[in-house]
């Protein structure tokens, strides 16, 4: 599967789209619940080209709604583009289905694009905001259904169960899933009023696995704007929704709607386009569906959830200190109604577990919003798990197509500026241009020199994907994955690294990758290569020790030693850490980094044991030409026995580290004749041959 979807990105193999062909049924007010918790399985697709269904609704012989979907050919696509993704229109033509007739307590539904779920998947319990619908996911329903069990609770419109009731209601859910899954961690993911519920659960059940998602938490109301809000809606009459419904002209399935519908569809979409077209398409979506946010949104159902509101806020308030789950706020940075920073900065210093991830473009109705992924965060806060904890190995979910491509286009404009140059080495030891030479069998442990700041790295792991298909899984410090109060900085500068797969470096992971026969790319010297110092671009540093030799030859792996140039093509380094040093704003800054980074050899005295961390301060230069040498793979399959020995584990890693620097050897040699080397002759190249033609280099 893995080798599919990567090759479905860069045009190697086609992908079949999975189709969904199903039905759900709508127990009338007779049918007795399916399970204890009155899950009720649901659907919520509706008809439209780019969705994954066509609903069909009609009633069985005892009276029950029964949904059935029709198989859609553009199912699959939500995967590759967010703009093909459900909307807001969709969440109210869904919504009109639920607030129509909607009577009874409030329950659990399951959406039908969450079925396909791994085996063993965690359940995901999703709370709604004041909305109530539970359709709040629907944008994420495909994605969150391939890692989640997801259950989405139902509140009806005419629905008055207090919050301490919808707490209990949660609660029992949780506690019976828990029974049935003791190993199975529960996510309970709350927007705005669903939050507060969540960490009201939470508080109560210190002892159950749970891991909170928490979008828009209300921590406080805004009186400034909720108590004339609750006053204009005393004064106003009770028939405001059938009054809407007259003064607009807007009823389901009149021509005005059709005739909206269309110009949403063709108008807004293809003439306007972009951001422009987003907003008339939402602006035409609310008029056309007016009637169904005047049901949601009813003057005495409004009243009641603002009632809710305060109950649940001065609840979970009170309760917080008690909360033992781990903890992911989202906060937006344009809504302030319902949210106080003040009080977010102490939640995440009162949740033990608690990691804030700020979204400053965003509103409330955070999962609405283009650009939100809810999967994509998930994966970027090592949120994911199916155990007690999250293994980076076990746990990693394959990046989507659509960002696989976004990780191209992030790179497009260093790879295109540098037009990087790949050799590798086939097994009789000729070199080629390309990765021929590279093994397609795992496990291959890829071993080289880390350039200043790492800049061979996404070129490098695009350039495997595109070529060979082959998914590198890097090593990287485990400074990177640090969130909550521990992170150095803005910890969304190292997504990049987390959707692609990278590892914290260890003994261990490195045991577990080459286990698995995975493809490994290990630097040695780690951050000291990556924030070397002035004329000390090109050297290695690594440590003393031969710490990978016996773990690769316990597997039998192929070890690929590779050199890269060309840093110092692209930029000088003018301030070094030994610059920083003399200056006391830099010097604290990269005291407190190294200390948060911490020590990866302890007991280590050389300077790669006492690493410092700081931010090198660069000037760019016309960018030159990138060049990487993968030299011949080295074989360890049966001699594990003789790399038992200590001098004869130094020699092989002597021999490695000696293969590396004739690599980088070589590309310094080879480059300075190299016509294509600087910028203009490969722009006037790639004019006269075309863009997508590859430029020429050196002789091999």
């Amino acid at each position: 599967m893995e080798a599919t979807l990567l090759g479905s990105v860069f045009g190697l193999s086609p992908v079949s789209s999975e189709r969904v062909v199903g039905k759900a049924v709508f127990p009338s007010s007779k049918s007795k619940p399916r399970r204890q918790t009155h899950r009720v399985t649901a659907i919520n697709s509706v008809a439209s080209k780019t969705h994954v269904g066509v609903r069909r609704i009609q009633k069985n012989e005892d009276g029950a709604k029964v949904v059935k979907l029709v198989e859609n050919p553009y199912s699959g696509a939500e995967t590759a583009s967010p703009d093909l993704r459900k909307s807001l229109s969709d969440f109210l033509e869904e919504a009109r289905d639920f607030v129509g007739d909607d009577d009874g307590p409030p329950r659990w539904f399951s959406p039908l694009e969450c079925a396909a779920q791994a085996k063993g998947s965690p359940l995901l319990l999703f709370i709604p905001g004041i909305d109530g619908t539970g359709l709040g996911l629907i944008r994420h329903h495909k994605k969150l259904g391939e890692v989640f069990d997801v259950w989405c609770l139902h509140i009806p419109v005419r629905d008055r169960t207090p919050a301490k009731d919808l707490m209990k209601l949660i609660e029992r859910t949780v506690k019976s899933e828990n029974h049935s899954f003791p190993n199975r961690p529960i996510y309970l993911v709350g927007e705005s009023i669903g939050a507060c519920l969540a960490l009201d659960v939470a508080a109560r059940n210190p002892n159950i696995d749970l891991a909170l998602i928490m979008a828009n938490p209300a921590t406080h109301v805004n009186n400034l704007m909720s108590q004339p809000l609750v006053g204009m809606l005393n004064v106003l009459p009770y028939g405001v929704p059938t009054l809407l419904e007259e003064i607009f002209g807007f009823k389901q399935g009149d021509p005005l709607t059709a005739i909206l519908d269309a110009l949403t569809n063709e108008f807004a979409v293809h003439q306007i386009g972009g951001a422009g077209g987003g907003i008339i398409r939402d602006l035409f979506t609310v008029s056309a569906n007016l009637p169904t946010l005047s049901r949601i949104f009813a003057k005495d159902t409004l009243l009641w959830k603002l009632e809710l509101l305060k109950s649940a806020v001065a609840s979970a308030n009170s309760h917080i200190y008690a909360v033992r789950a781990e903890t992911l706020i989202l906060l937006s940075g344009h809504d302030q109604w319902l949210l106080n920073e003040e009080d977010i900065d102490r939640y995440s210093h009162t949740l033990p577990k608690c990691i804030v991830r700020k979204l400053k473009d965003n509103g409330h109705f955070l999962f609405f919003e283009d650009g939100v992924d809810l999967v994509s965060i998930i994966k970027c806060t090592c949120f994911y798990r199916r155990g007690k904890s999250h293994d980076h190995l076990s746990d990693y979910i394959m990046p989507t197509r659509y960002e696989l491509k976004q990780q191209l286009d992030d790179h497009k404009l260093l790879i295109d500026a540098t037009s990087p140059v790949y050799l590798s080495t086939l097994e009789d030891g000729k070199i080629v241009r390309g990765l021929e030479g590279i093994p397609s069998e795992g496990p291959v442990l890829y071993v080289g020199y880390h350039m200043l700041l790492g800049l061979e790295l996404g070129p490098m792991v695009i350039q495997f994907l595109k070529e060979r298909n082959i998914h590198l899984r890097g090593l990287a410090h485990p400074m990177l994955f640090l969130n909550g109060k521990d992170a150095l900085a803005d910890t969304q500068m190292f997504d990049k690294y987390k959707i692609m797969g990278g590892v914290p470096v260890s003994n261990f992971n490195i045991f577990k990758l080459l286990r698995s026969k995975s493809h490994v790319l290990l630097y040695p010297g780690g951050v000291r290569e990556a924030l070397h110092n002035k004329g000390e671009e090109y050297k290695l540093f690594w440590p003393e020790q031969p710490e990978f030799v016996r773990v690769a030859s316990r597997f039998g792996a192929k070890i690929i030693p590779f050199g890269v140039v060309g840093e110092d093509d692209i930029c000088d380094l003018v301030l070094d850490a030994y610059d920083q040093r003399n200056i006391p704003i830099l010097k604290d800054f990269m005291e407190e980094a190294t200390k948060k980074a911490g020590n990866l050899r302890e007991g280590d005295e050389t300077e790669l044991g006492n690493q410092i961390c700081y931010l090198p301060g660069l000037v760019p230069k016309i960018p030159g030409r990138f060049y990487f040498y993968f030299g011949k793979p080295i074989e360890t399959a049966g001699r594990e026995q003789q790399l038992k020995d200590k001098d004869k584990a130094q020699e092989f890693y002597l021999q490695v580290k000696s293969e590396v620097e004739q690599c980088i050897a070589y590309l310094k040699m080879k480059r300075e004749s190299d016509p294509y080397r600087h910028l203009l002759p490969r722009v006037l190249y790639q004019a006269s041959h075309g863009l997508s033609s590859e430029i020429p280099t050196f002789d091999i």
